[in-house]
């Protein structure tokens, strides 16, 4: 039996919950202009690595970020998600959405990797023109996992799994 008709109670649950925020974080979006547009290139610590590089394509509010980085430089993590920035001003907290992959080899076994559901949140400040330093709570959930022992069966771990990171930008002025 398919895990959609266990989920689905639990999504017909969350539904009002994303209506309430949602229904909150547009107006807070609609008050300024944010970040403005461009892209903006930094590294980041924490999160999906423990060293990352950070591409974001910033448009007024909304921006989409892909981050490569690696725990132990015997892997590789790659992270694509979309964010909204909420409110106005110097300091803006944002929300979003995406998926992690993360990739590993270990000497003499096979190359183990997974798939996680992320939901990046946090805040972004702008220090100064074209300098911007964040912190950010990525709130994870396990998807799919090829392991790198074939003998290693254990059912996937479905626990939200938050992961603090720090960052620093630059966006050309």
């Amino acid at each position: 039996m398919s895990p959609l008709p266990r989920s689905a109670p639990r999504l017909r649950a969350l539904a009002p919950l994303l209506a309430a925020l949602w229904g909150v974080a547009a107006p807070l979006a609609a008050q300024g202009t944010g970040t403005g547009s461009g892209v903006r290139v930094g590294v980041g610590f924490g999160g999906i690595s423990t060293v990352g590089l950070t591409v974001e394509y910033v448009h007024d509010h909304s921006a989409l970020e892909l981050t490569v980085g690696t725990w132990s430089f015997r892997d590789v993590s790659v992270s694509v998600v979309g964010k909204q920035y909420l409110g106005a001003g110097d300091l803006l907290p944002f929300v979003g959405g995406g998926l992690w992959l993360v990739a590993a080899r270990p000497p003499g076994e096979r190359t183990g990797v997974a798939a996680v559901l992320q939901a990046p949140v946090g805040v972004d400040w702008q220090a100064a023109e074209g300098s911007y330093v964040g912190m950010t709570l990525n709130v994870n959930r396990a998807l799919a996992v090829r392991r790198t022992d074939p003998q290693d069966d254990l059912p996937l771990n479905r626990r939200l799994v938050p992961l603090p990171g720090v960052y620093y930008r630059w966006k050309r002025p």
